[in-house]
């Protein structure tokens, strides 16, 4: 089978950009919110930063895509280092947690906003380099809205979940957040597992598509209406 280097080439170069300042702004944000409220475990470690060699794992960001791109699989999972926090040293923690976990999610919807507003630009620029620009600006506004959505899903380890956890009365917050241990396994066994059993059956098993693809539509028209994008 021939590969085709120059496309490999061009999606990269239309992905790269979208993916590093997503997932940078994301968990920058976490930390900037939680120094804000108290806490500058973040802010000591760096991870209070643009840099995005501070945020990426080695083997969720790039060794786990890698391997399932390699093996064709039916599903795609990775993961950014999480932020530290100490949520005991919050101000107020239980209120705080919620505002340190919806930060992540809140400033990808600010990157999906801002993507579609700049999509407007893209008719002004010149022609040879129109189309990149808006490929970059469709797949932030996309895989931010994706990041946004996912990350609320309510299981800890996930944004979702803390704010779930932040919520619920302290004799329900307690139990409900020892399921982080666990919640990683969880959500790849919710990835992996329904694909993999369904292309063995000639079924779509993909539950958390099924989930999320809904909210993630939903999210992206409003999106669009906000920019002046819509219908």
């Amino acid at each position: 089978m021939e590969i085709d280097l120059a496309n490999i080439l061009y999606q990269v170069s239309i992905w790269l950009l979208p993916v590093i300042t997503a997932i940078t702004l994301h968990e920058a944000a976490h930390g900037w919110v939680a120094w804000k409220l108290g806490d500058d475990t973040a802010k000591q470690l760096g991870r209070v930063t643009f840099n995005p060699l501070k945020h990426i794992d080695r083997f969720g960001t790039v060794i786990l895509p890698a391997m399932l791109l390699l093996m064709q699989a039916p599903f795609l999972f990775g993961y950014a280092k999480p932020v530290p926090v100490n949520f005991r040293r919050l101000h107020k923690p239980q209120r705080d947690m919620i505002w340190v976990a919806a930060a992540g999610p809140g400033i990808n919807l600010v990157m999906a906003f801002v993507a579609a507003l700049l999509m407007h630009v893209v008719i002004y620029l010149p022609q040879e380099v129109a189309a990149w620009v808006f490929y970059n600006l469709h797949n932030a506004l996309l895989l931010n809205v994706i990041l946004a959505v996912f990350n609320m899903f309510p299981l800890p380890p996930l944004d979702g979940g803390r704010v779930l956890t932040g919520l619920l009365p302290v004799s329900l917050a307690v139990p409900f957040a020892r399921i982080e241990r666990y919640g990683m396994l969880i959500i790849i066994a919710l990835i992996a597992l329904p694909p993999l059993i369904g292309a063995q059956i000639g079924a779509d098993l993909s539950v958390l598509r099924w989930i999320l693809l809904p909210p993630v539509e939903y999210v992206i028209d409003v999106v669009l209406m906000l920019a002046g994008q819509g219908n």
